[in-house]
């Protein structure tokens, strides 16, 4: 039997004794490096903003930061310490600067969940980041921020680093600091907050936008209770009055605009800071205090343009007294996904406010026909003069019309697009396949619901809808030969040292056949020749398509004429730019509806943007091969002589078909 020799007491305390030293001097040396490191920053104002750069490199915007007006310790109420102690922190007091429970109970639970999302930053530990570090997730910068945090720990009280945390903290609508909060959220000064009060503002760091009351009451109401659920949990609260708080309203109030609500472009910041966050996973408070500079793809002129033109009065139709006939637009490079424009609403807005441009989420009519129908027809084959079924039409219950309430028997695809019949789109939907119709859109950047597979999104009846920036990615991919570029608006961030933190790289993938897109395009040149895009026509090739949808069919809107309209649509583009424009009521009511079509005012309002953008820009045609059959001579008199609005609008249902409307079979040709 073999024997193993054992190994030498001598060996044993040899290794011990090295352990022993390494770790001593570790530790030492970790002592050394923790003591060299400078908090007096704490001491100072807030780092310089963040500059935000449009494609040329200059100054487009600045992410300032209000002035903060600090409050002592002793002027903050218990009732906010406790709040933000039991959501942020709630081993604050017992910690010193890095609590080793949390971090391991956070790697448990992730190890659990087999993901990486458990956060373990003690309050400290925040402080530390958002004063000293950088935005990006390595190793070595954690490490830093644990170092930081135990400095700061070892030069200030628990008190002193909770009063700084909650003066200098970011939490929404343009407010710093809780006295900023109080007077922006409730109009009052932060001693005088109540619970529940306390808890909406304590429930704002992790996401000011998200739980803003002014944005999102609903998220809003259900963190502030979440909030109060764990003061009670600690024992901050007693049950009565956790009761009296949850059952409580929000009682915010809205005040006057902050300062950072006056900056240029707002919208587009906006839509920036959005991108920042849920791509690159900056937080709000590092892109507002972290003296970024962040080029984006912004162009001045093309941003003129759009704001120009929504500042023009004269160009929209008569508002209601008590609410705004709203609109949002976006405008895309197709050659690069670069978002050259936005324009998020009419009027005044407010800092972080909704945008119409990239957060709307609106029914597109018939504007949708060329992405779920005609699209993929053409990818399959069909061609612009194949014929189209254009007669009654009853697919098990659902029974589309066409505008004119009358029908044809048979049209060409060209004229089906041309003149925006439905009965046409719906029957080549079916035969193609709804599948189809739903990868294509897919495929362009416009990813629909199980709900949505029905012959409805033939017409654009969708359950969610899609923005002016989705349906301008979309199109943009015909106009660039069926490659899609997503759309982008930053193209780097970097330290106001120079260091890059954030690389923007060309991923654009060839979604369709190039003879797909180029037919498309002539499809939709001659839409605006001849069609109900007749209204976009300018003078330089253009392509594109309108879209209005009509009231729902509820009681409410009963006796109201049939030329009225929910949402008025109209996408198109030059081989330039690629543009959409949708115009509506926010709150539709049998008071507050459109009396235009999407062939009307947004086709109006794309001519002008475009037409002001491309002022000085040489006037070049879309790179059509000669195979492709066009009515040159119809579109380039169009082009010279835009004609009036069409006489009647196409109209789309509101709703999409019910359960058990769906096809009975689908055919692939």
């Amino acid at each position: 039997m073999l024997k193993i020799k054992a190994i030498p007491r001598r060996f044993w305390q040899i290794s011990v004794s090295i352990v022993l030293i390494v770790s001593v001097g570790a530790v030492f040396m970790s002592y050394l490096y923790i003591k060299g490191l400078d908090v007096s920053l704490l001491d100072r104002p807030l780092p310089e903003a963040s500059v935000v750069l449009d494609k040329n490199g200059q100054v487009a915007s600045q992410l300032s930061a209000s002035k903060i007006d600090a409050v002592s310790f002793k002027e903050i109420p218990q009732v906010l310490v406790d709040a933000i102690v039991a959501v942020e922190d709630r081993r604050f007091y017992e910690h010193k600067g890095v609590d080793l429970k949390s971090i391991f109970r956070a790697v448990a639970r992730d190890v659990l969940k087999g993901s990486y999302s458990e956060g373990a930053s003690t309050i400290t530990q925040q402080l530390a980041r958002n004063l000293y570090l950088t935005a990006d997730k390595t190793v070595g910068r954690k490490l830093r921020e644990a170092a930081y945090a135990i400095k700061i720990e070892m030069s200030y009280s628990k008190d002193s680093i909770l009063e700084m945390y909650l003066n200098k903290i970011y939490f929404g609508e343009g407010s710093w600091g809780v006295q900023g909060a109080a007077k922006a959220y409730f109009n009052k000064n932060v001693t005088d907050l109540t619970l529940p009060e306390a808890a909406v503002l304590a429930a704002l760091p992790k996401a000011p936008s998200h739980y803003s009351p002014f944005q999102n009451e609903e998220q809003a109401l259900e963190r502030r209770n979440t909030v109060l659920k764990l003061m009670l949990k600690e024992g901050k609260i007693t049950q009565q009055e956790y009761e009296k708080a949850d059952a409580s309203a929000l009682g915010a109030v809205k005040t006057v605009n902050m300062d950072e609500a006056k900056g240029r472009n707002r919208a587009y910041v906006d839509a920036v800071m959005d991108e920042a966050v849920t791509l690159y996973g900056f937080t709000e408070e590092q892109l507002l205090t972290g003296g970024l500079r962040i080029t984006t793809e912004l162009d001045p002129t093309v941003q003129k343009a759009v704001i120009d033109v929504f500042n023009n009065d004269s160009l929209f139709p008569e508002s209601k007294p008590d609410q705004l006939i709203q609109s949002g637009a976006a405008v895309v490079d197709q050659k690069t996904g670069g978002v050259r424009a936005l324009a998020g609403g009419r009027g005044e807005g407010v800092f972080r406010g909704f945008s119409r441009a990239t957060q709307l989420r609106r029914q597109p009519g018939s504007a949708f026909k060329p992405v779920a129908v005609y699209g993929p027809a053409l990818e399959l084959g069909y061609q612009p003069s194949t014929m189209l079924f254009d007669g009654p039409l009853n697919i098990e219950g659902y029974q589309p019309q066409d505008w004119d309430h009358q029908s044809r028997g048979q049209v060409s695809m060209q004229d089906a697009i041309t003149s925006s019949w439905n009965i046409p789109a719906v029957w080549l939907l079916h035969e193609i396949g709804i599948d189809n119709g739903l990868k294509f859109a897919k495929s362009l950047g416009i990813s629909l619901p199980t709900q949505d597979r029905q012959l409805g999104i033939a017409l654009g009846g969708l359950s969610e809808g899609v923005s002016p920036l989705q349906m301008a990615q979309a199109f943009s991919a015909f106009a660039a030969k069926g490659v899609l570029n997503p759309a982008h608006l930053i193209s780097k961030i970097e330290t106001k040292d120079g260091h890059l933190l954030v690389q923007a790289k060309a991923n654009g993938q060839s979604v369709m056949r190039a003879e797909t897109a180029t037919t498309m395009t002539a499809m939709l040149q001659t839409a605006v020749a001849q069609g109900t895009g007749k209204n976009a026509a300018m003078n330089r090739p253009v392509a594109g398509k309108s879209g209005t949808t009509q009231l729902p069919g509820t009681k409410e809107f009963e006796g109201i004429g049939s030329g009225s309209a929910k949402d008025a649509w109209f996408v198109g583009y030059t081989p330039e730019l690629t543009a959409a424009v949708w115009v509506g009521y926010d709150r539709t009511d049998a008071k507050h509806y459109l009396t235009t079509s999407g062939g009307a005012v947004p086709a109006v309002l794309f001519r002008e943007m475009l037409s002001r953008a491309l002022a000085q820009a040489p006037v070049v045609a879309f790179d059509i091969p000669m195979s492709v059959e066009r009515p040159e001579k119809e579109i380039q008199s169009a082009q010279s002589h835009p004609a009036e609005p069409p006489g009647k609008p196409e109209k789309e249902p509101h709703k999409p078909p019910g359960p058990g409307h769906g096809p009975g079979k689908e055919k692939k040709k």
